[in-house]
Formats: structure tokens, sequence, C-alpha cells
């Protein structure tokens, strides 16, 4: 206990430490957005900046595919078919004409119609690519009246954002930073919007979707689906075997999903609108192969007392309550899947552990054998929130068969009466200074675990690790009381014991003699930044 609360205090000391040093850091992307927003300070209200930069980037985002499509076509056919418009959609990029592209609005950024200028780039962008109807902002930036040397140097600070980020849900992104950086309550907290990369890989490569339909009934930006082709991509798969279906409630969300997604080539059914997926739900008949979401986490009062209370997603369970919709995402799911569908999605670690009406749910879908996998991941995964998460994979078929997935044959092993827990809090790498990413090593170990403990033979390929993983009985789980938080089932070991106590306060000794000598020089550097700009503090 000694030791712990010695931890505390250094953790806390490097914070303050951290805050007071002067040192210049590297500057990510993120940071890079910030300043971009900066020179808007003064001329609209901090809740529009996200949409005043979002578009901007959108814009250079496509003329830069644009321009590099442009000089392949150049350096393959030749200069007369760099404007031919099909050469473009083969390659799934927009054509975009002179009025629209990054470079002319760069050159004509001083001009004072240069507003107009935007919102015109824009138009002509959606008007000639159906897949953007309703997507862009119309006459936007002439709206907003903003000063034309703010907006020119806003522009020139966006010219400078490097968009070469093939991999990443980029869209989604840009929009989560500016949620975190302004700590808006449409977003904070719930983790939506945008699902960390190495997450949605994570459940991609879990799930594998090569072939058939993937839906998410909270797409947000549409992270989900950019991943999954990304995946499908890197493993040789065809993308067209894919169809995709989604939903998203916000209008805002719902737009920058079309745009993610439209950007990218990626057809995809969002509905004819935004729309609530309990109260609306645009795709009311679908059964799909593999679902992937990130639903808000804990949303309160989802759904109003005796409302959706004979809803057919809840045919033969219990009615999620009104009080957290948590249950009412998982039933959702649950009724979407297909005869062999499977589901990775994630939620706030109470839901592993809820009593009373999430009890009995959480009971009945361990006796229907739905739940195959429950992976507790790391902390400061999100932009928006550091509370713990954990990946639930449901599978609508765990009995034994044969499958042949991306030309590979896979014999599975009936797996109805298991369940997989693993803790992956001890995994990840920092990340943009606060966050924690899993890598390419961290997914490779899960995924590897998790394929064979599925299979035919897994009793060779597959041992309970402590700390990391156990395979656990259903009937061990109905003696714990239905309870699905991993570290109930998983062996941890007592590290304590085994401290030798004067090593390890020599090292903490000389760690916080560090901390406070760095202290002490910060915060003299302080007292005389403040006693040069006269204003001396006097302790």
């Amino acid at each position: 206990m000694i030791l712990w609360n010695l931890k505390k205090i250094i953790t806390k000391r490097k914070v303050v430490t951290s805050l007071a040093k002067k040192a210049k850091k590297e500057i990510a992307m993120e940071e890079a957005l910030w300043k971009s927003a900066d020179k808007l300070r003064g001329s609209v209200e901090p809740a529009e900046y996200k949409h005043i930069v979002l578009s901007l980037f959108f814009l250079k985002f496509a003329s830069d595919k644009f321009e590099e499509c442009r000089n392949k076509i150049i350096a393959t056919h030749g200069e007369k078919y760099a404007d031919m418009k099909p050469f473009y959609t083969q390659e799934n990029v927009f054509y975009l004409p002179e009025e629209s592209r990054w470079k002319y609005i760069i050159e004509n950024a001083k001009q004072d119609d240069i507003a107009l200028k935007i919102d015109t780039a824009l138009y002509t962008i959606e008007k000639n690519n159906p897949a953007l109807r309703g997507a862009l902002p119309d006459n936007y930036y002439s709206r907003l009246h903003i000063d034309t040397a703010k907006l020119a140097s806003l522009l020139d600070e966006i010219n400078r954002i490097n968009t070469d980020d093939k991999e990443n849900d980029i869209i989604g992104r840009v929009y989560e930073y500016f949620l975190s950086k302004f700590a808006l309550a449409e977003g904070k907290g719930k983790g939506e919007f945008y699902t960390p990369k190495c997450i949605v890989n994570l459940i991609a490569e879990m799930l594998e979707p090569y072939d058939g339909i993937l839906y998410d009934p909270c797409c947000g930006s549409g992270g989900m689906f950019v991943q999954s082709i990304k995946f499908v991509e890197a493993h040789s798969g065809n993308k067209k075997k894919v169809s995709i279906y989604g939903q998203e409630y916000t209008n805002t969300t719902f737009k920058l999903a079309k745009m993610n997604l439209a950007i990218r080539g990626i057809s995809a059914n969002l509905g004819e609108m935004a729309a609530n997926t309990f109260t609306n739900d645009q795709h009311k008949d679908l059964k799909a192969d593999f679902i992937m979401a990130n639903p808000p986490f804990n949303q309160k009062q989802w759904r109003v007392e005796n409302e959706l209370v004979d809803d057919p997603r809840w045919n033969g369970y219990e009615v999620p309550p009104t009080s957290n919709a948590n249950y009412g995402w998982i039933l959702n799911i649950v009724s979407k899947l297909s005869q062999n569908g499977v589901a990775g999605f994630l939620l706030a670690n109470g839901a592993l552990s809820e009593d009373g009406t999430e009890l009995k749910i959480r009971q009945q879908l361990i006796e229907n054998g739905l739940v195959e996998a429950i992976i507790t991941l790391p902390r400061n995964l999100f932009y928006t929130t550091d509370i713990s998460v954990t990946l639930w994979i449901l599978n609508k078929n765990k009995n034994a068969r044969t499958l042949e997935q991306n030309g590979k044959l896979k014999r599975y092993r009936d797996r109805r009466d298991e369940v997989l827990f693993m803790d992956l809090r001890q995994m990840g790498s920092p990340y943009e200074k606060k966050y924690i990413e899993l890598t390419e090593n961290d997914r490779k170990k899960v995924t590897d675990v998790y394929h064979a403990w599925q299979q035919v033979g897994y009793e060779k390929n597959y041992e309970d690790v402590p700390e990391f993983c156990y395979s656990a009985h259903r009937d061990e789980i109905a003696e714990k009381g239905y309870t699905l938080v991993p570290s109930r089932y998983i062996e941890f070991i007592n590290r304590d014991e085994n401290i030798d106590f004067d090593t390890k306060m020599k090292g903490l000794q000389a760690e916080l003699t560090e901390l406070l000598v760095q202290e002490e020089k910060s915060k003299a550097d302080l007292l005389s930044v403040f006693k040069e700009l006269g204003y001396e503090i006097k302790l």
C-alpha cells in the first residue's frame, strides 16, 4: 500500500512538472488542427470551429487525392488524358474541375470573394458526385462573414497539414479531436464518431469480414467501414464482396459518414436519413453476416417508459431498461445477426456485471450460447473518454463446422458451452503523448489466441495464461452469477509478494528526488517569467 501511494504521488508530480515545462514538443496532426482553429478566435463561436475546418480539410483531402491520380494518369497515358473523368472514376477518385481544386483556392486565398469561391468549390463537388448528396455545407462560408485575412490565414494553416493518411478514418479523427479539445457535451464521454484505428483493426482481424453483409447500427463517421475495407484489401480480399449497411442518429455525423465513405470510393447504404436506430430503424429486415459497432457508452433515457416494449428486437429476451441503452444495443445487434453472423462491439465495463434486468438478459445470452469472447481493453484509447472499455464478441453459430474464408479452409470446434476471456490492460504503447494504442504485434498476439481457441486442435494450440486469457465453461460462469468480468476468471499474480522493498524504495527515492529538482526549476522559471512581465509573485 505504501509503494502504491508513493507511485500516485510521483504520477501527480509528473503531471505538474510536464505542465510547467516550456520545452517545445513535436506537433502532431491534431496540434496543427488546433493552430488552424486558433485562427478563428473572435470571428465565430468555438462550437463552429470543427465544421469550418473539417470542410476545408475535406476539400484539401479530395484535392490531394485528385492531384495524385492526375499525375499518375499523365505519367501513364499522357497530358491529353489528364481531364478525362472516367480515368478518375475507375480509381474511385473524385474528378475536380479547376475551381474546386485546393490549388485554386490557395492561389485566391487573399481575394475578397474567397468565401464564395470555397462555397462554389464545395457545391460543384457535391453536384458532380451523387454519393455526396446532402453531405457538404451549402453557402456556408459566405454566411459566416469571416474576415478575409483570417480566412486566408486559416487556409494557409490547413495547407500545411499532410493528408497522406491512407489507413485512418481521418475525417472522423479530425472531428473527434475538436470534440475533445472543446469538451463539447455532444460527444464527451461517449466515444462515438471516431473509434481508434487499432481497435477497429482488432475487431476486423477477429471477425474477418471478407464476404457478406457488414452492418454498424451507430456508424458515426463511418470509421468501422473504412478500416474493414482496408483489412479486406490488405489480405488480398475482394471489397466488392462486402455489402455495407449503417445508420447514424446525428445529422452532422451522418453527413460526415457520407463524406468519409464517398471520398474513399466505398459504397454504402446508410438509410434515407439520419435517424434513431431504436425508434426509426432504417434497416428493419436486415440480417448481417458481420456487425461492428461502438455505441454511445451508458446512454441514458434512450426510450421513454412504455415505448418499444413490444419491439421484435427483444424477442425471447427481457425488455432493456430505460435507464441505460447498453443492453438495448446488444439486443438490437443480436436481432440483426444472420444464421452464421458474428458481431464485435464496444461497451463500458459496467455492462459486464449490471444487475436487475441486465443480469437476466446477460444470462439468456450466455445460456443461448451467443457470447464468444469478452476482452478488456487498455485505458486511454479514446480522445473523448478515458473510462475502461470492453470488446464483446457474439457469435450466432458456435457449432462445429468447416468454413472457407478468403480461400482458406478453417475447421471450427463446438464452443457453445465456452466463453474466452482476455485482459489486454498490460498491452499497448504510448501514442500522441497521452493516448495508448495496440500495436500490430499486440493485435496479432490477441487474434492468434482467439483463432486458435476457436478451431479444432485447440488443445495443442491454446492454453490459459495468467493475467492474459482464460477459457471458461458455462457452468463456471453460472456459479459466479453470470458476471462477464474477465478478472473473475483470469488468474492474476500478486507481485507485491516478490518485491525487494529496499531496492524498490531506493529506486523510488532517486526518481522522486529528480522530480522535485525539476519541479523547483520549473517553479523558478515561472516566477521569473511573471517578474519580467511586471506581475511578480511574492511567496
